[in-house]
Order: C-alpha cells, then sequence, then structure tokens
C-alpha cells in the first residue's frame, strides 16, 4: 500500500533540511515553509521525515485517500 507525504506547515521552522535530503528534489521551501515541486517524483523513501527536526513532514495515510 502507497503512503503519502503529509506537510504540517504550522509545525514547519522552514530549516530546508528535508529539501537537502531530498534525493529525487521533490521539495522547496516558498515562504519559510516546505512544499512539493513535484509530488509525483517522491519515492516515498522516509528521508524527510527522519531528518525533519520539528516532525513536521511524515509519511502516513493511504496515497489513494484524501
Amino acid at each position: 500500500m502507497s503512503k503519502k507525504i503529509i506537510i504540517n506547515k504550522k509545525w514547519c521552522k522552514g530549516c530546508g533540511i528535508c529539501v537537502d535530503f531530498c534525493p529525487t528534489k521533490s521539495l522547496k521551501l516558498e515562504d519559510e515553509k516546505v512544499e512539493f515541486v513535484n509530488a509525483q517524483a517522491c519515492i516515498q523513501c522516509g528521508l524527510c521525515e527522519l531528518r525533519c527536526p520539528d516532525f513536521a513532514i511524515y509519511l502516513g495515510g493511504n496515497q489513494n485517500e484524501e
């Protein structure tokens, strides 16, 4: 079952660590918050979740759910 990346922008402090570790360059900082550049390129490796010091980004839910 495929997961999706969930971003909690309220918790994001804009450090950019997740952006730096993303192997597919799917993330970017916009107005000091993380967001997707290309969600379809995400390989769900979990490096963003692992490296985020504020727990603002994580893999969860079913990608087919909204």
